[in-house]
């Protein structure tokens, strides 16, 4: 692994941390107590020592908490050929090191700087290096978990922006390598929502609450009439705030929140395959080009699918016509079988998608008739019993050829009725003497359409015979040739045409 890369990350990660916890300790720190406490230069320098002493404290915690958070993706740099699992878990953990920088953020600041900070000054006012009364701790400590707040809220944005090309190598080595795609495959490591609603509501409230406790030092030796007056104000004015900053942040969050979801319930149904979807165009601001061209993308999905369907439409009435083509007497059988089906599915009720497998098993349910001589399938004479077994094979050929096409899961549907729509309804048909409702569904029902276009199309020996006459076979030979609820559906709806 490239070492470089490392480094560069690393260096990086230590920058922005140094960089926010200088600006939030001493820039904020430093100007409250610079700005806020008016002591003599000797006690202040004291305070100074005392927050320098806690910063050390604080960073070598934070150094500890460092190593252990990328601990896994040091130990990858170091591996020569690192196991895809080492990938694996350092992609992972690279994802989780914005949240593991609040963490660090956070523990440090509370047990590094401010618990440290607070015995030192308590032990510096014992021991008389500082004159403050005893609750400027207390403040002091406030003060310093709301500038953690702050500092880890930076570091968290600095450390999602430093991950990105990191996870960009690491993605491209599980590829090459393993031939894997590393992803976290929609999975939610920190939302959105609360990304947003944590974030204004430190903002919102950070100013007010800092202010406050400025306000309340500077106002060290002031009347305690004034001191209780300025916190029933000040108290007033942080409720306020936090509530304010409080609703606004529930709002900003949610405000993002939905069109994301609708989007991720809409890319759900497409993944579903159900095209039929689109997401509610009614924002104004970027999610409108969002919505516009997750819309376009799904509208030029559905063209796609609309071409394919018409092209594997024309691909199965190509080769029941190919078929056809093999005697001029039978041309047109396939195509009038499938619309002869779609008659009796449609009476019994079938969906959208069984009629549309029905269709393309009528279509092709002679395929294998292209394995059968041309001397026995185009014979006008009757049969010997060893040629009409050759014609008995055709289902089961027919079968066999196409599971020959790929995808198979796409051929699947339409292999039991290809195979079966020769069994009788008594058991005598064949290939497999199957009977009753154990013939699968499209077998029986292509058993009653493939019957009636035999008895009523014209052959080279014979004139094809009236409907009415092929109805009454069809009606005679209920329960034992064919399925009877089919045959009713057919008659029933044939005769009201």
């Amino acid at each position: 692994m490239e070492q470089s890369l490392y480094r560069s990350f690393v260096v990086r990660l230590i920058r922005n941390y140094i960089i926010g916890s200088v600006v939030a300790v001493l820039g904020v720190g430093g100007a409250i107590l610079s700005g806020s406490l008016s002591l003599p230069r000797a006690e202040l320098l004291n305070l100074q020592a005392i927050l320098m002493i806690a910063l050390m404290t604080m960073f070598a915690a934070e150094y500890f908490a460092f190593r252990r958070h990328i601990a896994p993706i040091r130990e990858l740099f170091r591996s020569d050929r690192p196991s895809l699992a080492q990938i694996e878990a350092a992609y992972l953990r690279a994802h989780r090191l914005p949240s593991l920088a609040v963490a660090r953020t956070l523990g440090p600041h509370l047990l590094g700087l401010s618990l440290p900070a607070s015995a030192l000054a308590l032990l510096a006012i014992r021991l008389g290096w500082a004159d403050l009364p005893y609750y400027y701790i207390g403040l002091a400590s406030a003060g310093a978990m709301l500038v953690a707040c702050m500092h880890a809220l930076i570091e968290f944005f600095l450390t999602a922006q430093a991950i990105r090309p990191l996870l960009a190598h690491l993605g491209e080595a599980g590829r090459k390598v393993y031939g894997a795609d590393l992803s976290l495959n929609g999975r939610v490591l920190v939302s959105i929502q609360r990304k947003f609603q944590l974030s204004a509501f430190l903002i919102g409230t950070f100013p007010v609450i800092l202010f406050s406790l400025a306000t309340q030092i500077r106002l060290n030796g002031w009347s305690e009439d004034l001191g209780y007056d300025y916190w029933r104000w000040a108290g007033l004015i942080l409720v306020t705030g936090v509530g304010f900053s409080s609703l606004g942040a529930w709002l900003l969050g949610r405000d993002v929140q939905q069109p994301i979801r609708e989007l991720y319930e809409a890319m759900s149904e497409v993944q579903a395959g159900r095209l039929q979807t689109s997401a509610s165009d009614v924002y104004s601001d970027e999610f409108a080009r969002l919505t516009a061209g997750f819309n376009g993308m799904v509208d030029g999905l559905r063209s796609r699918e609309r071409m394919n369907a018409q092209l594997l439409q024309s691909y199965y009435a190509t080769l029941a016509a190919a078929l056809d083509a093999r005697d001029a007497y039978t041309a047109g059988h396939s195509q009038r079988v499938a619309e002869y089906s779609a008659v009796i599915g449609r009476a019994a009720g079938l969906a959208a998608d069984e009629l549309d497998v029905l269709n393309k098993t009528a279509l092709l349910h002679d395929i294998g008739k292209i394995g059968v001589r041309d001397s026995v399938l185009l014979k006008e004479g009757k049969l010997t019993d060893e040629e009409f077994e050759q014609i008995k094979q055709h289902p089961v050929l027919g079968e066999n050829i196409l599971l020959q096409v790929e995808p198979r899961e796409a051929m699947a549907p339409l292999l039991p009725g290809v195979r079966s729509h020769h069994e009788r309804y008594d058991g005598g048909g064949y290939p497999d003497g199957l009977s009753g409702e154990r013939i699968p569904m499209t077998g029986r029902i292509i058993a009653v359409a493939d019957a009636f276009d035999a008895m009523t199309s014209d052959r080279p020996y014979r004139k094809g015979m009236p409907f009415d006459k092929a109805f009454a076979i069809l009606e005679a030979g209920k329960g034992t040739q064919w399925d009877p609820a089919y045959v009713a559906h057919f008659v029933t709806r044939m005769r009201g045409r």
